[in-house]
């Protein structure tokens, strides 16, 4: 008995699916990692902030001493800036960390969304795939019996000849 002709076209095919299968998963998984990714920066974007916010502050001040040194006793007072600089920059920084934790818990809902989203949706594509490949398997036992009743006709053929 030979081999049927088709069985290297669905084994091709199925491997096909299948990898299709698993590039679906991977680039879902992509996505989820490319969300916490974002998320990750707008954290090391605060922190930046604040290093900066306070390098800026603390250049200010050295400023503000610079200027006092230089000048006689009791000529300038600057305390009143100095204080003004420090309410600036401490309500800039508030403002940055409310709008930094709004913009967190923004990321965050949408990763659960797009997490919940995931699980509904590789149900959906695992169920299709998995009843593709079933109907492909029975595609390919139809054409194998066809395939065996061609040959068993074929030998009867050349046998009665």
């Amino acid at each position: 008995m030979t081999q049927n002709p088709f069985t290297p076209v669905f084994d091709a095919q199925r491997t096909a699916i299948e990898q299709s299968q698993t590039l679906t998963h991977d680039a879902l998984e992509a996505q989820k990692t490319s969300i916490d990714a974002v998320a990750d920066a707008v954290e090391a974007s605060g922190s930046l902030f604040e290093q900066n916010a306070g390098l800026t502050k603390g250049a200010i001040h050295a400023y503000f001493d610079a200027v006092e040194a230089s000048m006689p006793d009791g000529a300038a007072e600057l305390d009143d800036l100095r204080e003004l600089v420090d309410e600036g920059f401490d309500a800039a920084s508030e403002a940055q960390n409310q709008t930094l934790e709004a913009v967190l818990e923004a990321i965050e809902e949408s990763g659960a969304a797009y997490d919940e989203f995931v699980g509904n949706y590789t149900e959906v594509v695992d169920s299709s795939f998995d009843a593709f490949l079933e109907a492909h398997e029975q595609v390919e036992t139809n054409v194998a019996s066809v395939a065996k009743n061609v040959e068993d006709a074929t030998d009867e053929f050349d046998v009665s000849a």
